[in-house]
């Protein structure tokens, strides 16, 4: 394992031309203090997890103290925002810290928030407390829950003001990626009618990350290939778990297919598929319901900006639709085959899947607690015990003659298979999460935090870093949201 100064960069990207990205160090950040960091993190780029509490690890990551063989950078792009062309953007609060070896891969650090860059577009380039353990908890909880994501390494904060809606303190965000290139990367040169720029970064990513589509007639359709089926088994884990990312531009769309910049994100609560996750999101074009289509539409703007690569339109529209939509559809039943304990595929599943979330459209139960409660159900009942056995599910609705029409269906469903109860209850406790990162409960642990008291921050690392296992001692956060909860509002700033 390595220390701080031992950490052996070797800086991929950097390598690229000078267009890519501006070379420039971050901007220090006053008095800094660690609030949290992840050891599971730390272990993917081989550093020793004792170097997390030395006084030098806060000032490496607040971007105070550069180690040796980074080359800090500021990464530009473009893309769409909301569905409209937004023209030039790159990391405008974001500095590439260089690329660490791991145990199976180059691991990128970017430090979010440690201050101004040529594409901040008047912004201050900082981000805010609040912000921040929003994004270090959700990176950590994405990966528990086995979800493709940026990892988070730790949040560092500082008394220094940050002005958003209210004045905030700032922090920075150290986030781990294989790469950060974006959907809005490609388009970034297709506007620009910069072919070659455009087929130099297609030809890094594929000789990088994807050297299998090497080998293919055409590398570059391959590669959109890979990215439509990468970004269809992500968004189908995002829809399973009921995780919304709440501004899925093309700019926050990973071309690695990983869950990428959390900003107005939540998990589901009380089910309802037309929700939307972010206040800034007037016309709900990121609600739940949604993210299956969008991530169809920004593969079509990734496509348009391959296209001179690949060829005739045509190729495009082939590529996309024989990737993305089998991944999305294949991955999404196989999901949810699995939390209902249905151990294989036969015909009226997907009827039968329908039909359960019609249920869940009409009754509005937990989602979280919905599938996990049904894991502990019996597959078989007397109608003299029926009521018993059930009463964990029926607590959870209204209509308890509707849930229990629906429940008949469920057992009848499972009597096809004869699964032994054990076995599958199990099974179904493994892939049905006890514990996701609900807002009400990263707002408790942002107040703490905000109070200068980080316990509650690592309390909820700890819980979510097993998210299938019961934990005593963390159930209160498998608790619905509180009353006061009700008032939560994250938008585009948070």
């Amino acid at each position: 394992m390595s220390t701080l100064e031992t950490l052996s960069f070797d800086n991929a990207f950097a390598r690229l031309p000078d267009a890519f990205y501006t070379r420039l160090p971050p901007d220090p950040l006053p008095d800094p203090y660690l609030v949290a960091a992840s050891p599971a993190a730390a272990a993917l780029i081989g550093l020793d997890a004792t170097e997390l509490a030395r006084p030098e690890f806060a000032q490496v990551f607040a971007g105070n103290r550069l180690l040796p063989g980074s080359e800090p950078l500021a990464a530009v792009y473009s893309g769409h925002q909301f569905g409209v062309w937004a023209g030039q953007l790159g990391d405008g609060r974001a500095h590439l810290l260089g690329e660490v070896s791991g145990a199976d891969s180059g691991w990128e650090i970017q430090l979010k928030g440690a201050g101004q860059t040529p594409y901040s577009r008047f912004a201050d380039g900082r981000a805010v407390l609040r912000s921040s353990i929003r994004e270090f908890l959700c990176s950590e909880a994405m990966a528990a829950l086995g979800i493709p994501t940026t990892r988070a390494l730790s949040v560092v904060g500082s008394h220094a003001p940050v002005r958003r809606e209210a004045i905030e303190t700032a922090a920075v965000v150290a986030r781990l990626a294989p790469s950060f290139i974006r959907f809005g990367s490609f388009e970034h040169w297709a506007a620009r009618n910069k072919p070659a720029e455009l087929r130099q970064l297609a030809d890094y990513v594929i000789d990088r990350f994807r050297p299998e589509c090497r080998e293919a007639a055409n590398p570059y359709a391959a590669l959109l290939a890979d990215v439509g089926r990468r970004t269809g088994e992500t968004i189908a884990k995002w829809q399973a778990v009921g995780f919304m990312h709440g501004v899925m531009n093309t700019d926050n769309m990973s071309i690695l297919g990983l869950t990428l910049d959390y900003g107005p994100f939540g998990f589901m609560d009380a089910f309802d598929a037309g929700h939307i996750c972010n206040h800034s999101d007037d016309r709900g074009r990121y609600s739940y319901r949604s993210q299956p289509q969008i991530g169809h539409w920004n593969l079509y703007a990734l496509g348009s900006a391959l296209a001179a690569l690949i060829g005739e339109p045509d190729a495009v529209q082939a590529t996309i639709e024989e990737s993305y939509a089998p991944s999305f559809e294949g991955h999404f039943m196989d999901l949810m085959r699995a939390k209902l304990g249905l151990a294989r595929a036969l015909p009226g599943d997907e009827d039968f899947i329908g039909e359960t979330f019609g249920l869940l459209q009409q009754q509005h139960p937990d989602y979280t607690q919905f599938f996990r409660r049904l894991g502990e159900l019996p597959a078989q009942v007397d109608e003299a015990t029926r009521t018993a056995a059930d009463a964990p599910l029926r607590d959870l609705v209204i209509d308890r003659d509707g849930l229990d029409a629906w429940l008949a269906l469920w057992r009848a469903r499972l009597g096809a298979e004869g699964r032994p109860d054990a076995e599958r209850q199990a099974a179904m406790r493994a892939v049905n999460p006890k514990y996701v990162l609900r807002n009400w409960i990263a707002e408790a642990a942002i107040r703490a935090a905000q109070g200068g008291n980080f316990t509650e921050v690592e309390n909820v690392l700890a819980c979510l870093a097993k998210p299938f296992d019961e934990q005593p001692e963390f159930e209160r956060f498998a608790a619905p949201p509180p009353d006061w909860a009700a008032g939560l509002a994250v938008s585009c700033s948070s």
